[in-house]
């Protein structure tokens, strides 16, 4: 068995956010999400229980957020610790006013749907998020939307469609992806085309600090007055080429510069500014909207690993030389995601949507699978993976709702534990805190969790277990206990019922069969076994295993539950 599907197999509080997004079904349509996820020129800014922001306006060079102190009694207990991509070590998280954090990750281009590697990254910084709200911070996420760019121009002109349109239309889309990923919606979501005047007056700042020139109606950042330029990435100056995101111009003096601000062309969305009309480079949007939300100075900046260079090495350069005092704590990146141990890319036609995935497995599968692996290691996405994903969860949720069932039948419970179970529910919380604060070890997270539903499967379905003494009082601490810790993880679902059917229906689309054709398959075995042809019985029950259909026999009858198909098994085995 692999390293990778080996981990998926090792496989505290109500879900944090107010709205429950696990209730948002298949047939969720753009529209509904209006009231989740903010658009900045749409809603009133949010209001906590301090203000973390004020509505857009210049940002003062001292790096005031107009944030206040929290008092010390907030400060968690517990210690986090997090890789700095920029010390290239984990370092104890220290947030730069006690009990609160500022958090920007980098959106989506909204150019077209999102794909599994735009799921890896976000459900990374959900965790992260959900977990510094575990840990009792007040956290301001700020993730912004990119709908004003290269790639969105060039799509809107194959589709003969308004280029903002074309980009709101795939903001809605993305929402619709997060919210089937239980991904909480950030605090904020600015939009590039509601802050031009904000990326203007840093451009402005930029030319004034003499860190940019000015080239026929384009701006453009000079790489060589800025001597830190490549401590991020670890490259130098002269390694450093043009062409990322951005097209080669032999007028630049330095072939690394890069646009700040590109002159309007025909066709093209544009905007007034001093240098002409024209529109904002990609680098100067994240570096204009975090310094309006958060100030200069910040706590977590994150994003894939595929933007540390150029993204965010350009955005450390500009927002630098817009103001001297920039500093972000910590820089988080997430790893790649490959496809069967190739690289993922269209040309390979390796390349998958969420939606696709989703199309054969469900959501939370999904997610599952993507913190079953640490989220700074590269990630294999595999139909293989996902089977063992989509098993394990089916039966993590079968354990609870069983929990769950027999727990209604019980009137009272004692306040009284078993010494056993007390010992198993501290494990749990200790191994998951210390699991957690280790970098977000998510995959050692998730094993935390196997003992306890063995000991709830063993007091549910074995005489020992039946027979043990304040077996409903330990049921119930041990669902709380998993129940939390699934919750952090974003794995709770509204209805256990609900998913299992849904899981149940997934396995039965990748199987290539219907409900009652199952079924008559388990009445032909059943009717083999009575007349005693057990050599066709064993056929049946081989014939459905091979597609992911696992057979249970017991004195009521024959049931079926989704399981990993046995090639798939078989395949494991030999690797």
């Amino acid at each position: 068995m692999t390293a990778s599907l080996k981990r998926c197999c090792l496989l505290f509080s109500s879900p944090i956010s107010p709205i429950s997004l696990a209730r948002l079904g298949p047939q969720i349509s753009a529209r509904d999400l209006s009231s989740l996820f903010l658009r900045s020129k749409e809603k009133k800014y949010l209001s906590f229980s301090r203000p973390f922001f004020s509505p857009p306006q210049p940002i003062p060079c001292d790096g005031a957020n107009g944030r206040t102190p929290v008092s010390a009694e907030a400060k968690p207990a517990t210690e986090l610790y997090l890789y700095n991509t920029m010390e290239r070590e984990k370092a104890l998280f220290q947030p730069r006013i006690p009990g609160r954090v500022g958090m920007y990750v980098c959106g989506v281009t909204a150019y077209d749907l999102s794909h599994i590697g735009h799921a890896r990254v976000y459900v990374t910084f959900d965790v992260l998020y959900r977990y510094l709200k575990h840990l009792n911070y007040d956290v301001c996420y700020v993730r912004n939307f990119t709908d004003v760019d290269d790639k969105i121009i060039a799509r809107a002109n194959e589709l003969c469609e308004d280029p903002l349109k074309l980009s709101s239309r795939y903001c809605d889309e993305f929402h619709i992806d997060m919210a089937y990923l239980q991904c909480l919606p950030p605090s904020i979501e600015p939009r590039v085309s509601d802050h031009i005047n904000q990326i203007i007056d840093m451009i402005k700042q930029i030319l004034d600090n003499g860190y940019a020139y000015r080239l026929d109606g384009d701006v453009y950042f000079s790489v060589d007055k800025f001597p830190a330029y490549g401590r991020l990435s670890g490259r130098k100056l002269e390694d450093n080429r043009s062409g990322e995101r951005v097209a080669v111009d032999s007028r630049k003096i330095n072939p690394a510069d890069f646009a700040l601000w590109k002159s309007s062309k025909d066709g093209e969305p544009y905007w007034e500014s001093p240098w002409g009309p024209g529109r904002p480079g990609w680098h100067i949007e994240c570096s204009a909207m975090s310094s309006t939300y958060l100030g200069y100075m910040f706590d977590i900046h994150g994003g894939g690993m595929d933007l540390v260079f150029p993204h965010h090495e350009n955005e450390i350069a500009q927002s630098c030389a817009a103001c001297s005092k920039s500093s972000i704590a910590y820089w988080v990146h997430n790893g790649f995601v490959t496809v069967n141990e190739e690289k993922m890319s269209k040309s390979l036609k390796n390349f998958f949507t969420i939606r696709e995935v989703l199309e054969l497995y469900h959501p939370l599968a999904l997610r599952f699978f993507l913190i079953g692996t640490h989220y700074r290691s590269p990630i294999n996405y595999s139909t293989a993976h996902l089977d063992v994903a989509s098993d394990r969860l089916y039966y993590i949720y079968q354990s609870l709702l069983d929990c769950e069932e027999a727990l209604r039948q019980q009137a009272r419970l004692s306040d009284s534990l078993p010494p056993e179970t007390l010992q198993c529910i501290d494990k749990l919380h200790l191994d998951f805190e210390s699991s957690m604060s280790d970098d977000l070890h998510t995959p050692v997270a998730l094993a935390s969790i196997s003992e306890p539903l063995r000991i709830i499967n063993e007091l549910l379905h074995t005489k020992k277990g039946r027979k043990q003494e304040l077996r409903m009082e330990s049921l119930s601490a041990l669902q709380k206990g998993i129940s939390n810790i699934l919750s952090v993880l974003g794995l709770v679902p509204s209805n256990f019922s609900e998913i299992l059917q849904e899981l149940r229906e997934k396995a039965l689309k990748r199987a290539e069969i219907t409900e009652d054709e199952l079924l008559q398959k388990i009445e032909e075995r059943t009717s083999a076994r009575k007349n005693k042809q057990y050599e066709r019985s064993d056929e049946i029950r081989k014939e459905l295993s091979t597609i992911g259909i696992a057979l249970m026999d017991s004195p009521d009858g024959t049931s079926w539950r989704p399981t990993v198909p046995q090639s798939v098994e078989e395949h494991a085995s030999v690797t």
